[in-house]
């Protein structure tokens, strides 16, 4: 049974981790993505930065092993809008819904903040994640002029 929670600092070097197995195995170990991110290495601190406006949650095993994450944060591009961020999962948990459960999170979490959307940024190499968003309603935008990650390819909005 997988539990969610927010990330504590114990989690950092794991879900960084995670993230960067998945870019690799990805191709995405470039310069313009996540793998180069400053924060990737202290992500509790910088959720916990701005607790009203960011937050992340952490997926665990039956063991209390840490699988998975994703997050939110605002987003400078859009008004009243929030970001969806490194949402990364171990490949033995792919496929089993937690990518799904960690989106949710994320809704739900940038709804109660007070965002009335969610943008996100990906790549055509993660084809099964591209699935994911566009199933849950993502639909796909024009790259905007503001974006951090600029090797990243497709881009989507859902209103909340």
């Amino acid at each position: 049974m997988v539990k969610y929670r927010e990330i504590e600092p114990s989690d950092d070097a794991r879900v960084a981790e995670i993230a960067r197995y998945n870019l690799k195995k990805f191709h995405l170990d470039l310069p313009g993505t996540v793998y180069f991110d400053p924060e990737l290495d202290h992500l509790s601190a910088f959720y916990s930065e701005k607790p009203d406006k960011r937050r992340y949650f952490v997926a665990l095993d039956k063991d209390g092993q840490v699988i998975g994450g994703a997050g939110f944060a605002e987003f400078e591009g859009l008004d009243d809008c929030a970001e969806l961020q490194k949402l990364y999962l171990v490949d033995s948990v792919k496929g089993k819904g937690y990518g799904k459960d960690l989106v949710q999170l994320v809704e739900e979490g940038a709804k109660a903040a007070g965002y009335k959307s969610l943008y996100l940024e990906t790549h055509t190499n993660f084809s099964v994640a591209l699935q994911l968003y566009e199933k849950m309603g993502f639909q796909q935008i024009e790259k905007l002029c503001v974006t951090q990650h600029s090797t990243m390819n497709r881009f989507y909005l859902k209103k909340l």
